[in-house]
């Protein structure tokens, strides 16, 4: 009987170290499975990173190529106008009829460029002064002007849309 009861007892063992290995083996499985996902989004986070990376790199490079296809389309506009300057600069002649009229021309082709690529001038006189548009370097007291009113444009100013190019230098009656 004594044998029965060593029997018993290391059945017991068996037994009770059996599920112990089930529990490991199922949490090692579970513990791979975890370690599996954890690569696999981090391999996902990383190509997502050099995509993104390269999505910056492409539209940069586009941006560029964008920027200068304009650039040389402007240039390309401004060709006529200095072929015509350099035309005039070799004549002879500045200060006859023909001379004037040629600068003149020139004067016509710069505003119908500005025209067509949308450019519009700020300042007149008897305009209202605007900081954001305006440039005052002069201030000067005018009964018939009204305060804050443009008496004088010294120098053009230019935008496109809402984008100020250049402010108008001003002078402006208080």
């Amino acid at each position: 009987m004594a044998e029965n009861s060593e029997n018993k007892v290391e059945k017991t063992e068996e037994v009770k170290t059996e599920p112990k290995r089930e529990r490991k083996s199922k949490a090692a499985l579970e513990l791979e499975k975890v370690k599996a996902e954890l690569e696999s989004k981090n391999d996902l986070l990383l190509r997502t990173a050099a995509e993104f990376d390269n999505f910056k790199k492409r539209t940069e490079r586009e941006r560029l190529t964008v920027a200068e296809f304009a650039k040389a389309n402007i240039i390309k506009e401004l060709l006529p106008i200095l072929d015509n300057i350099d035309r005039a600069e070799t004549l002879e002649d500045k200060s006859g009829e023909d001379y004037i009229k040629g600068i003149e021309m020139i004067v016509k082709q710069f505003t119908a460029l500005g025209e067509k690529l949308g450019i519009v001038e700020l300042a007149h006189e008897g305009d209202a002064f605007d900081p954001n548009c305006h440039e005052a370097v002069m201030h000067i007291e005018d009964e018939a002007l009204g305060e804050n009113v443009i008496a004088q444009v010294l120098q053009k100013g230019y935008k496109i849309g809402d984008t100020v190019i250049r402010p108008a230098m001003v002078k402006v009656a208080n």
